[in-house]
Order: C-alpha cells, then structure tokens, then sequence
C-alpha cells in the first residue's frame, strides 16, 4: 500500500532536482532505506534508476529553454562516468562510510559558501542574451577551449562521478558548484548543465548496479512516474529564480544532503 504513495515523492523530489540541478538522489535513498527497508546497495540502484528519468525530462525541458552548454557537459562526463562506473562498483567492497564522511567534509563549506555568496550577487535576468553580463561569466565553447579551467572542471568532476556511484546522489551536489566556483559557468546554466551530464553519469553507475542485481525495476518506475512531472515543474520554476534566490535554495539543499549523509552513512 506504501508503494502507491511513491509517485507523490517523486513529484516533490523531481521538482527540488531539476530546480537545483542535484539529481535528488540523496533524498530516495533516504526514502527508500527509512520508509521501504532498502538496503543501501539496493537503494543507490534503485535511486540512480530513478534519476535517468528525472535527468531526461529536465533536460527536454532546459533544451527549449536554451541553457544547457552541450560540449561543457559532455567534455566532463568523461570523467564523471568512469567516477560513476567506480563508485557503484566500491559499494560491493568499500564501507560507505568511508566516503560518507569524505563527501560530507566536502558539501558542508560548498553549502555554506552557496549561501553566504548569495547575499552578494545582484538579481539579473537568466536569458541567453543576459548571461554574458554574469560574474566571471563563459560561454560554453570557451569553457571547453580554456585549457586549465576545463581540465580542473574534468578532474574535480571525477569526485562528483564517483559519489554518484557509491552512494546514489546523482553528482549534482559536487557538480553544480564545480562549474559554479571553478569553472566560472553562471548557476542557472551549472544545474541545467548538471542535469544533462547526469544522464550519463547515472546510466554508467546503474550499469554497474544491474550487474550487482542492486536495482528494483518496480519501485524505480514507480518514483519516476513523479519525478518526470516534477521535473518539468522544477525546470520551469527555476528560469523564473534570480540568481542569488537559487543560490539559497541550492546551499539549503546540500545542508539538507549532508544532513542525510550523516544520519545515513556516518552514525549508521
């Protein structure tokens, strides 16, 4: 009978993970270990499942808006993916602990900079024509032929790859403010970007789970019956966001994100 109620969580997980760029991964395996007596394994399948249909629909919906920078995303899934592919393979042997409290030390400052940071920037319209004008602002075929810049973006991304893997979080919650802080990419165009990478960031780590037998095909479909709906509602919201707003609903989130990460991975 709880099963039913899976599409209505996905609704509200599917709006927070388009909107941020996050994935919402942290929040179905939370879902499914507390709620569904998941055990994590299972539960990072399931969610990474999950998020490829979240991905999809959010980027469909940021593809008319016009925000994603294609060559960016795809130059850093070549990292990611193989991160990703890592990550699901170190939950058959490694203590997620271990990169529970990794992650965490990681999101924590990251959070309280989103949010901090926020206060500072100026609200400014998010159309292409506009985005120019951003802080420290670059277009897409420049991030990809900035030589250093790129290449920081491609070997931090590895991190976020590899968090997606392990513990199920889509590598969003790294992603974002590693083409935010350290490649210079303004935010509404890091989480529509974030989203497009992640389709291949969580296609290579569901592989890996299938392999495992860690997925379960019913409960995936069952939550992307709502995250696909709330995606569009996400992607929607966030063009109408200012740039200082998404910032804290970003920070808020990863605070959210390591709270979980704690309850789950380090005191469990």
């Amino acid at each position: 009978m709880l099963e039913l109620l899976l599409p209505i969580f996905g609704f509200l997980i599917g709006i927070i993970a388009a909107m941020t760029g996050i994935g919402g991964g942290a929040f179905i395996v939370s879902l499914l270990v507390l709620a569904y007596a998941f055990a994590p394994a299972n539960a990072v399948g399931t969610s990474l499942t999950t998020i490829i249909f979240t991905a999809v629909a959010a980027t469909l919906n940021y593809w008319r808006q016009k925000r994603i920078y294609y060559k960016t995303g795809l130059v850093l899934a070549i990292t990611t993916v193989p991160g990703a592919s890592l990550g699901a393979y170190l939950t058959t042997i490694l203590p997620q602990k271990w990169l529970g409290l990794i992650l965490w030390l990681m999101l924590i400052p990251i959070a309280l900079h989103m949010l901090i940071d926020s206060g500072s920037v100026r609200k400014k319209s998010t159309s292409t024509e506009e985005k120019a004008s951003q802080p420290n602002a670059r277009s897409d075929i420049e991030l990809v032929r900035s030589g250093e810049t790129i290449l920081i973006g491609v070997a931090l991304c590895f991190l976020g790859g590899l968090g997606s893997g392990l513990l199920g979080i889509g590598g969003g919650v790294l992603i974002v403010p590693i083409m935010t802080f350290a490649m210079g990419m303004p935010i509404h165009f890091a989480t529509a970007t974030s989203m497009f990478t992640m389709i291949f960031t969580s296609i290579s780590g569901v592989t890996q789970h299938y392999l495992a037998d860690h997925i379960s095909f019913e409960y995936a479909l069952l939550l992307a019956l709502g995250t696909v709906l709330g995606a569009q509602v996400g992607a929607y919201t966030s063009k109408r966001v200012s740039s200082k707003n998404l910032r804290k609903v970003f920070g808020a989130m990863l605070i959210a994100v390591s709270i979980q990460i704690v309850l789950k991975y380090i005191w469990a």
